[in-house]
């Protein structure tokens, strides 16, 4: 019995490392705000109760895994929340869904042939 509860919790932390390797790819190349978002919702919402669960598991029946279990419901509580006050400060900040965020930069005119075009003239 030991073993398969040893292979579930491994399995969970895993799945969980797996998507929070995701959601970190997904806040560096989504192209705006809430797409960013929404990548780092996916993150709080599956990453952390599959480490935190697979850590139950791991941790048997005991003190430690009460207070995971809060953590679990207090991540499931206020990671929602957190994402759609964030989205909703965007939105009525004037950034709107498809607009590229300032600090992304502009790509350059020409696809960047400038320069090549510049050296060669």
């Amino acid at each position: 019995m030991d073993l398969v509860i040893d292979l579930l919790s491994w399995f969970l932390i895993l799945v969980g490392g797996a998507f929070g390797i995701i959601g970190g790819i997904g806040l560096l190349r989504l192209p705006d705000f809430f797409s960013r978002i929404h990548a780092a919702s996916l993150t709080d919402s599956m990453c952390a109760p599959c480490i935190i669960g697979g850590l139950m598991l791991q941790s048997g029946l005991s003190l430690v895994t009460v207070k995971l279990a809060f953590l679990l419901v207090f991540l499931f509580l206020t990671s929602p929340t957190a994402s759609h006050a964030l989205a909703k400060a965007a939105l009525h900040g004037g950034l709107h869904p498809g607009a590229r965020h300032p600090s992304a930069g502009e790509p350059p005119a020409n696809g960047g042939h400038e320069a090549a075009d510049g050296a060669q003239g």
